[in-house]
Formats: C-alpha cells, structure tokens, sequence
C-alpha cells in the first residue's frame, strides 16, 4: 500500500463523533452523560465499523470518549421504560442483547486493528467493550467493574469478553463480588495493555497506532483473523490452521517485498497484495 494521505472529516454529532486522518478513524461516544450503550448509540458504533471495513483509507479504528465515564453499559432508563410494554420488555431486551452481541463480535472479527482508549469509567458492557477490542491503554484515573450482580442483573454477555481476556479466577472474582479494579489492576489481570498518565493518554496511543500503521494491511489483516480463529481451536487443529494460514501469508506480495526489503536492508512498500 502506497503512503498514507492525509485525510480529515470529523462529525460532531450523534452519539458517535468520528473523525479520519491519516489512516486512523477515531469514533468517539458522545452520549453523556455516561456514554451509555443505547440502541442508537450501539446503532451509531455499528454503523461505523461497517463502514470502515471496506475503505482501504481506514488503517486503524481508535475507540474513545467524551466527559468522565468512558462507558457505563446499557442505558439502564431505556431499558426500564420498555417494562411497561405488554411483553414485559421481552422484545426489547432482546433487541438489546442481540444488537449488542453483534457489536462485540464486528470488534473482535473486524478486519482492522481496533484500540480502546479508556479514559474514566468502563462498566457492564462498557467493560465488555474494552475487552472485545484488540488493544487497550488506560489512564491511570480509568476504573473498571461488572457490577451487575449488585442490581440482580448478571454480566452475563460482558463475561463473555471478559472471561476471553482474563484468567477464569479474576473473571469471576469480578462478575461476583461486582467490585471496581483501579487500571494498575485491570493491567495486571491482562484486561487492557497498557495503564499512562491521562495526559499523556492519546499521545501514547498515537505511538501504537503509528507503529501499526506502519506495517502491511493485508498481513494485519490476516494476521488478528486467524489470531481469533485458533484462540478457539484445539492446539493440533490450531497448529493446523495456523501453518495454512502462513502458507498463504507467504505467497503474499506483501510478505515477498517484506522479506527482500530486509535483505536488502530498505524500508518495504506494502501493496496491501
């Protein structure tokens, strides 16, 4: 892939604001004032991972946010009016939970690198968020919880992201007592990567997302694709895809320019081929 062009649109509206330079789309939830997962803020979210699936601009997708709370989970007013509905909310409830389960998993099974950039609170399904994304630096002022057990309501959809990141112990240490990790403790569980300064927050998450963007498209691609698909196979099954999966990496034009590029001792020109 030729050099990255300097692209900027930014929309300051809508539960999401996105913006695109250089190669990085940063959605930012602007839903205050707790950036709650509502159906038009999941709505929004989906709509815009969507899109960045197919546009060969977008190299790197940066999830952030506005105000205090990085996210607090579902929107807990919407879901309570819908009580009154003749179902009960049945209907909405899963709604929610399937719009949910498909935002997670576009995340996970997305074709570029997704980060977190956590700054404040991540609870419920705000936490599942965090968790579903590839990578997550945190500042150091960012909490996280899955509080749901203290309002009779398991986390059980974020257990799903949350039980794939960290050990089983610590998963259920949290969906069970429901209290709040600080970052150094969320780091040492493995849930995010990296715990900074605040105010150096978005200047070291620029660093990881130069560094990404500095590599091949199509290897990352390939590369977090079968990451995803072996992490749920057995190990001889794993191994078996993995070695398929390098074979087919290895007949890349990419990966061809990559290994003569170091021979030679020159910087590569990825194709994205």
């Amino acid at each position: 892939m030729a050099e990255i062009v300097a692209i900027k649109h930014i929309t300051p509206e809508g539960p999401v604001w996105s913006s695109l330079d250089n190669g990085v789309l940063r959605l930012v939830l602007a839903n205050p004032p707790a950036n709650a997962l509502s159906i038009d803020t999941m709505a929004a979210l989906q709509a815009q991972l969507d899109g960045a699936r197919e546009d060969s601009d977008v190299r790197v997708v940066v999830i952030a946010a506005s105000g205090n709370v990085f996210c607090a989970g579902h929107d807990l007013k919407e879901v309570t009016a819908h009580r009154s509905d003749a179902d009960r909310g049945r209907a909405f409830f899963e709604l929610t939970m399937s719009r949910c389960s498909a935002l997670m998993q576009s995340i996970v099974r997305h074709p570029k690198p997704v980060i977190a950039e956590v700054d404040g609170l991540a609870t419920a399904a705000g936490l599942q968020l965090v968790a579903s994304c590839d990578l997550a630096i945190a500042s150091d002022q960012s909490t996280f919880c899955t509080p749901g057990v203290n309002i009779g309501l398991f986390c059980s959809t974020p257990m799903v992201a949350l039980s794939r990141n960290v050990s089983r112990k610590q998963a259920m240490e949290m969906l069970l007592t429901g209290e709040t990790i600080d970052a150094t403790t969320a780091r040492e569980f493995g849930l995010i990567n990296r715990v900074v300064p605040r105010e150096y927050l978005t200047h070291i998450v620029a660093k990881y997302v130069q560094t990404i963007v500095s590599k091949s498209p199509l290897t990352l691609k390939i590369g977090k694709e079968a990451f995803y698909a072996q992490a749920e196979m057995g190990l001889a099954e794993a191994y078996d895809h993995a070695s398929r999966v390098m074979v087919e990496n290895m007949l890349a034009r990419d990966a061809e320019e990559g290994i003569s590029a170091f021979i030679d001792k020159r910087k590569a020109e990825w194709k994205g081929e």
